[in-house]
């Protein structure tokens, strides 16, 4: 099977494992089927970024020493089994067993997905043209998710465990995809030194990769543009609730984030050729700030557009950062610095996502969105320039 073939399976992958019927309308599924809190909910999500954090990093590495795709079927037999447990969850801690299965699924994913495209294309001479194809399958993965929200809300009506029935059936299919595909062999140049042990080796990569400036300033930016539209994930869904949106619109709602966050991600190399990285990391700021600041202040029933301008956001920034990473790494580390970067995401999310949900239970679900402005004003004022410098070295080397 020619490895050309990789890519149509990858980007079929990808619009699989994000085709998720409940999440439109899941936290509503969270505090009345199942009787949380957002304080609740947000630990809630804590704990599965506890979970995808532990196994994230030493997944990239076992993916890196195992392959690609060993770690893309291990992923996901864990979604199977996580998504039959969710289907009968009936409490949080049958909900929490559901979400740590499906938290080291995700871990598996994480890396191997996009390293394995990028190994694809190297071995065809066309790693230059990886933003391109890592936009597509961004993009392909958010119109999975638009997919599987535009009825969420009717499924949700008719059986509130019908979204998560059909999940069983998603992921035998992505199970099916991930034996299709073809791993790329590892050229003796490439292969990495026998290490001492697997343990040394893997802290070793990581401890390189936070040593070096530009990595860890690239890292360090990444994770809190990635995390700022991730917050709202949460929160969107019990603003919409008090801003007085019907249930039927949650799941075009939804649908209408994805589709923005695929549309910028197609176009995101575009974006960098033709504004340049410092004018769009300008961009992503202002993004962010109006994002957050209409959320905060507005309570009118369209005040869901706001969430738009941090989808757009994380549609554009992430191929660009994932792009920056790929070229900074080698094949014996790949997938596990694109894992160190999902490792600091969830770290900072567990450390922060439940304090932000028992902030909105005390004092609104605005007053946070207005709290998480300032945060993001002030982080990022201090994250910008030192990746700004580093880029400027790497590119006069």
């Amino acid at each position: 099977m020619s490895s050309s073939r990789n890519i149509h399976l990858l980007y079929a992958f990808s619009f699989l494992k994000m085709t998720l019927f409940p999440m439109a309308v899941i936290t509503l599924f969270w505090k009345d089927e199942i009787g949380l809190s957002l304080g609740d909910i947000l630990l809630l999500q804590g704990l599965f970024s506890l979970a995808t954090l532990l196994m994230e990093y030493p997944s990239g590495y076992l993916s890196d020493r195992l392959g690609y795709r060993p770690a893309l079927i291990v992923a996901s037999l864990f979604g199977v089994a996580g998504w039959i447990l969710y289907s009968v969850a009936t409490t949080f801690n049958g909900v929490l067993l559901a979400e740590l299965l499906l938290g080291v699924c995700f871990a598996f994913i994480s890396g191997a997905d996009t390293a394995l495209l990028f190994e694809t294309l190297k071995v065809q001479g066309r790693q230059r043209e990886y933003p391109r194809f890592d936009g597509r399958m961004t993009g392909l993965a958010q119109i999975g998710e638009a997919a599987g929200a535009l009825l969420a809300g009717v499924i949700y009506a008719a059986s509130p465990r019908l979204p998560f029935e059909l999940q069983i059936g998603i992921w035998l299919l992505a199970l099916a995809l991930a034996l299709a595909l073809r791993e790329i062999p590892v050229t003796v140049e490439e292969s990495p030194t026998a290490p001492r042990s697997h343990l040394a080796a893997a802290w070793q990569v990581g401890h390189d990769a936070l040593r070096d400036p530009y990595l860890r300033s690239t890292l360090i930016l990444t994770t809190l543009l990635g995390i700022a539209s991730f917050y709202p994930v949460w929160l969107i869904q019990p603003a919409m609730q008090e801003n007085g949106v019907p249930l039927p619109w949650f799941g075009p709602i939804w649908a209408g984030a994805n589709i923005t966050v695929a549309l910028f991600s197609f176009y995101s190399h575009r974006a960098v050729a033709f504004f340049g990285i410092k004018s769009l990391l300008g961009l992503f700021t202002l993004l962010i700030l109006g994002g957050y600041l209409g959320l905060g202040l507005s309570h009118a029933l369209g005040a869901f557009f706001f969430y738009y301008l941090l989808t757009a956001m994380r549609g554009l920034q992430g191929p660009m950062f994932r792009h920056l990473l790929q070229q900074a790494s080698q094949r014996h580390n790949r997938a596990s610095i694109l894992s160190l970067k999902s490792f600091l995401f969830r770290l900072l999310f567990v450390a922060t996502g439940p304090l932000i949900g028992q902030f909105a239970d005390r004092s609104g679900l605005f007053n946070a969105f207005l709290l998480l402005c300032g945060l993001f004003a002030f982080t990022l004022l201090i994250a910008i320039p030192p990746f700004l410098r580093q880029l400027t070295i790497i590119k006069e080397v």
